[in-house]
């Protein structure tokens, strides 16, 4: 199996030091490990500490052209989104679309939420439970089912990270609407039986890093230990052995 491409890794863009490289210093090792492509994926704009501003966009697809001339890899400029309220909506607006090869979405902890409501429910309510509630879940459930609805969501990231949903009623509908379900480099919750039965569903997976430091890109072996343990079928892991589709740069 040869991993293709690496669509979440993270660079100085994310602020605060949060990222540690340069685009080229990514692209630069993806090169060295035989990678044709990666997408960089900073922080979504939301985020109170780690965002990409929006004013940055065309200076980082300016790195994107010059690391992509010195190494001869494709780089996508990207940007893992955050949901931002319980009806779904996310902190990326549809004028940046046309600034993005890739949309990644997922849920994160000390975001700007769109209400006090949506703080309390999804940021306070998930830092502070332990176990969650079956309301809870249903709760979190359905805000990432009208964001799948809303918007043209490429992959989500680390699904189940700090924010347990129905992991099956996503995968479902993800699998609908052409977004990957993400096997992150650092971090999968997903039960054996939720595995297998996303599997049997035919859900198209893929394996990111989610590098924060340039020595980490392309490195997938947590996702790609899923694959080999469950007998994941290639055919449904997306840049294994292939380049994927996403809902802008190579169509559905």
């Amino acid at each position: 199996m040869i991993l293709y491409g690496d669509y979440h890794t993270h660079t100085i863009y994310s602020r605060n030091n949060h990222g540690k490289g340069t685009v080229l210093e990514n692209a630069s090792v993806a090169a060295d490990k035989g990678l044709k492509e990666i997408a960089i994926t900073d922080h979504g704009f939301n985020h109170e500490f780690f965002s990409i501003r929006r004013k940055n966009l065309p200076q980082l697809r300016e790195d994107i052209m010059n690391a992509k001339e010195i190494t001869g890899v494709d780089i996508l400029l990207g940007v893992e989104a955050n949901i931002i309220s319980l009806d779904g909506d996310v902190d990326v607006k549809e004028e940046d679309y046309e600034n993005l090869d890739v949309f990644l979405m997922g849920y994160h902890k000390l975001v700007n939420m769109r209400s006090l409501k949506d703080k309390i429910l999804m940021n306070w309510a998930n830092a502070l439970a332990f176990r969650p509630s079956k309301e809870r879940i249903n709760r979190n459930t359905t805000s990432f089912l009208k964001a799948l609805d809303k918007y043209p969501i490429d992959v989500i990231t680390h699904l189940n990270f700090g924010f347990q949903t129905d992991t099956i009623a996503v995968a479902k509908m993800a699998k609908q609407k052409g977004t990957y379900i993400e096997l992150n480099g650092k971090k999968i919750n997903f039960t054996e039986e939720e595995i297998e039965i996303m599997k049997a569903e035919g859900v198209k997976f893929i394996v990111n890093s989610d590098a924060h430091t340039p020595d980490r890109v392309g490195e997938v072996n947590k996702g790609m230990n899923i694959v080999y343990k469950y007998n994941i079928p290639v055919s449904q892991v997306v840049n294994i052995n292939k380049l994927p589709k996403f809902h802008k740069k190579r169509g559905n």
